[in-house]
This record gives C-alpha cells, sequence and structure tokens, in this order.
C-alpha cells in the first residue's frame, strides 16, 4: 500500500512539472530565450523518463530522473539570481539567455498584468532595425514573474526528488526480497535422486538330482 501511495504521488508530482515545464517552454519561446528553451526541453525528456520510470518500476530512470532534478534546481537557482541580479549577475547581459543572438528579453516584460508599452521613435538609442519602447503601468514587474515561475520549479522539483529516491528504494529492496526468495527455492528443492547402486536380488538355483538303478 505504501508503495503505491509514493507511486501514485510522485506521478502526479511528474504531471505537474510537465504542465509548468510546457507552460514555461511556451512563453520562452514567445520572448526567444535560448537558453531556458534547451532547459526545458532537457527536463521535459526527464519527466516523461520519471513517468516511465514509476509506471514500469524501473529504478535506474528514477535515479536519473533524481540527478537531472539537483542540475534543474540549479539552474533556476541561477535565474532567481539572474532577474533579483544578485551579485555580479546583471539583466544588461541578456546573451546568459539569448546566446547573444537576439535583444529579446523576457515575454513578460512587454505583456506583463496591467503593462502598458509606448515606443520612442528616433531614438538614438535604438540599434539598426530595433525600436526602443518604454513599459510602465505593470501591477507585477516581469523579473519578478520569472521570480516566482523558478520558484515553483524548484518547489516541484525537491518534492519529486524525495520521491523519487523513495519509490527507487523501495523497488530495489522488492528486487532484492524477490532473488533472495529465489535462492531460498532453490536451496530446499531437491530433485528425486537416483540409485546408483543396483539392489541385489537373492537367486534361487535348482539341482536336478537323477537316480540310477
Amino acid at each position: 500500500m505504501g508503495r503505491c501511495d509514493g507511486r501514485c504521488t510522485l506521478v502526479v508530482i511528474c504531471c505537474l512539472q510537465l504542465v509548468a515545464a510546457l507552460q514555461r517552454q511556451v512563453f520562452d519561446f514567445l520572448g526567444y530565450q535560448w537558453a531556458p528553451i534547451l532547459a526545458n526541453f532537457l527536463h521535459i525528456v526527464a519527466v516523461i523518463l520519471g513517468v516511465f520510470g514509476t509506471v514500469q518500476i524501473r529504478s535506474r530512470y528514477l535515479i536519473l530522473y533524481a540527478v537531472w532534478l539537483v542540475v534543474w534546481v540549479g539552474w533556476n537557482s541561477f535565474i532567481i539570481c539572474f532577474y533579483l541580479e544578485v551579485g555580479h549577475l546583471s539583466q544588461d547581459r541578456d546573451f546568459l539567455m539569448t546566446f547573444n543572438t537576439s535583444l529579446h528579453r523576457s515575454w513578460w516584460m512587454e505583456n506583463g498584468p496591467g503593462c502598458l508599452v509606448t515606443p520612442v521613435p528616433d531614438s538614438p538609442l535604438a540599434p539598426q532595425d530595433h525600436h526602443v519602447i518604454t513599459v510602465s503601468g505593470c501591477l507585477l514587474d516581469y523579473q519578478y514573474i520569472e521570480v516566482v515561475s523558478s520558484a515553483l520549479q524548484v518547489f516541484l522539483a525537491l518534492f519529486g526528488f524525495v520521491y523519487a529516491c523513495y519509490v527507487s528504494k523501495v523497488f530495489q529492496d522488492d528486487e532484492d526480497s524477490f532473488d533472495y526468495i529465489g535462492r531460498l527455492d532453490s536451496y530446499s528443492y531437491q530433485p528425486p535422486q537416483k540409485s546408483s547402486h543396483l539392489q541385489l536380488q537373492p537367486l534361487y538355483t535348482c539341482k536336478v538330482i537323477t537316480y540310477s538303478k
């Protein structure tokens, strides 16, 4: 019963992770955030492996899923520090997210709740074939939306890691107990042995006595 509860809970956590990752992938595509797009893709693959390992009772897939979650927590922690500009991190270095292939940033920067976008024509700050805009009136700044999204990923990943380790341990214990019982059965069963000695049967000989007169 405990194993079933752990498996069901882990499947639910993986489904929540898939929904959150797909939602995040859509908005990262809209913002041309290539580094998060790649990380989200790897995360989706790892979560699918985790679901497969849970349903098919494959502890190796669960171990791989748990290892990836450690990397995933580190990546989302970096995103949180990046948008909060912790230490020497700065949002001006957008090449960390876009691989320096575009000037796009977070999609929420211009499309956040309540945001009003105003273009600034003929601005000397605008690069070639680009324009400058001002964003005002946002109910929640885009960096905090990104931080909340990453914090949700970390929260789900921590629960997933704990349950993945627990379910994997249960699977390994079941495999060990099965092997142990199998060895006991092989020792207790003794096939019938054939006797290598022939049973000696008494031989009776008849002796004929003839009399002559």
